[in-house]
């Protein structure tokens, strides 16, 4: 599965705090990326709500980087919450005590390491609605298994 590998703790590092403070350039924004951030997030601001604020800091980059959150583009409340979930429940699964890098390219090495991973658990038509982009929506093909 092709991705990108992360050697060092201090590209997780820059990655998370790059969107955390806007300065990670737009194309280094990829999927390895999204999960790099929040799996960060998780581990060194455990403080943080990701569920409530996340949003918020994806629509802030988006801004930042010349993106547009609206019906159709940026910000997307299903895929979010959607993979939150997911890098939750892969985090809970691994050695805490494991490099941050590591972990980040042994979740890549899964399913959700394709940027087409929700397609197995939401239609095209479901996930790429405007209802879906605002809120949540419940998967319609088959439950999440976490």
């Amino acid at each position: 599965m092709p991705h990108h590998s992360f050697s060092r703790e201090t590209d997780i590092e820059r990655i998370g705090r790059g969107f955390l403070d806007l300065s990670l350039p737009k194309p280094e924004w990829t999927h390895a990326a999204h999960f790099a951030a929040t799996i960060w997030l998780l581990r060194v601001r455990p403080e943080l709500d990701l569920r409530a604020s996340l949003p918020g800091f994806i629509r802030a980059y988006n801004e930042a980087t010349g993106g547009v959150n609206s019906d159709t583009m940026g910000y997307h409340e299903t895929i979010t919450q959607a993979s939150l979930r997911a890098a939750q429940d892969f985090l809970a699964r691994q050695n805490p005590a494991a490099p941050l890098h590591s972990t980040v390219n042994d979740l890549m090495e899964t399913s959700l390491g394709r940027p087409d991973w929700l397609m197995a658990y939401w239609s095209r038509e479901l996930l790429f609605s405007q209802h879906a982009r605002r809120a949540w929506a419940e998967p319609d093909l088959r439950p999440l298994p976490f």
